[in-house]
């Protein structure tokens, strides 16, 4: 993010965001006990039965005597309730001075066309995604408080592998050098517009996403680096545009934000999106099929209690099989070590 977007915090509001942030640091010797806890009562994981809400009444049962465990599940809620709101009022306190750089930035080459007569998803509409509080549009700059205060103050300091350095490796392993012209479906604030830019220096760039707030972020991020993105606030997977009107079709870690159902029309739509040779690669959480039973029941719950609806069925999914069903070849799909994280799919349009 330029450095003119990235807001200096107040003592009050940078105290509070900085104590999110360790918080999940000083937890470490809950966590442990935690761990100890679950090794003894599981120490075979494919013990655990096969239904996940079985399972998990399994390890909440099992797990109800642990002080260790009813302790950080408090911490956790606590948490996913709070950080949207600790955000904005460290936002608050700084707007007076931040809105007039906001305001600047949204003149320049990165225009957003909204859709005020849009009618919302069922999945989508009043979903308090990640548990943002009112949604991705209850705040005028609710795309920047996400992007400047909540995803690179307090998500990327614990995320395994670097949330900025995944976007970029994900970007790069499109199997071409150069692409006229690229699609970020589901862009949101533009994280992954920018990694694609930075990949491809001379492409044209479109993005979509159903959050207006969010991709009038992305247009801010785009002028404040004097790029020229075409923003438009429509559905992925039902995007408008004219069939196979660009070279590369990518999304970075949507599909665990929709239903089964549309994460197929997205692939459909992708393939109606692409110039025959064109490329697709998208990437989401790690599948559930890469995982022992014991940690799908660790992301099931995290998933549930972490404000993401549609995770389960997502994660389930065969993301190979479905590029396949719409019409990919040469599909390819991998989870990237460490942590099996992210999980990639790639293909290619019949020329």
């Amino acid at each position: 993010m330029s450095e003119e977007l990235h807001a200096r915090l107040r003592q009050r509001g940078r105290a509070s965001v900085d104590f999110l942030a360790n918080m999940g640091f000083g937890m470490s010797d809950m966590r442990n006990s935690v761990e100890e806890e679950i090794k003894r009562i599981v120490p075979d994981p494919d013990a655990l039965p096969d239904d996940l809400d079985q399972r998990d009444a399994r390890m909440q049962q099992s797990l109800g005597a642990s002080t260790a465990y009813r302790a950080s599940q408090a911490v956790g809620e606590w948490m996913a309730t709070h950080h949207g709101l600790t955000a904005k009022h460290a936002f608050e306190e700084v707007r007076d001075e931040i809105e007039p750089v906001l305001k600047k930035f949204e003149e320049g080459g990165s225009t957003v066309e909204a859709s005020p007569d849009m009618e919302a998803p069922a999945y989508w509409d009043g979903v308090d995604f990640h548990r943002t509080a009112g949604g991705w549009e209850e705040h005028e700059y609710q795309g920047y408080i996400h992007a400047d205060i909540v995803h690179t103050r307090l998500v990327a300091k614990s995320f395994p592998g670097g949330i900025w350095s995944q976007r970029l490796m994900v970007a790069g392993l499109a199997p071409k050098d150069h692409y006229d012209k690229i699609i970020d479906l589901g862009c949101s604030t533009g994280h992954f517009t920018r990694a694609l830019q930075e990949t491809y220096p001379d492409a044209e760039i479109t993005g979509v996403d159903l959050s207006l707030k969010t991709i009038q972020q992305a247009q801010r991020l785009g002028n404040a680096n004097g790029w020229s993105w075409k923003l438009y606030q429509r559905p992925a997977e039902d995007t408008g545009f004219e069939a196979e009107s660009f070279d590369l079709a990518g999304s970075y870690i949507l599909l665990h934000e929709i239903p089964a159902h549309t994460i197929k029309q997205l692939f459909k739509e992708a393939f109606r999106l692409l110039k025959p040779g064109g490329d697709m690669i998208m990437s989401d959480v790690t599948r559930y099929s890469d995982l022992d039973k014991l940690a799908v029941w660790r992301a099931d719950a995290g998933a549930k209690y972490g404000g993401e609806p549609h995770w389960r069925e997502s994660a389930s999914l065969d993301l190979a099989e479905i590029a396949r069903e719409a019409g990919f070849v040469d599909v390819t799909a991998q989870s990237y070590p460490p942590f099996n994280y992210p999980h990639v799919v790639q293909g290619r349009k019949p020329a």
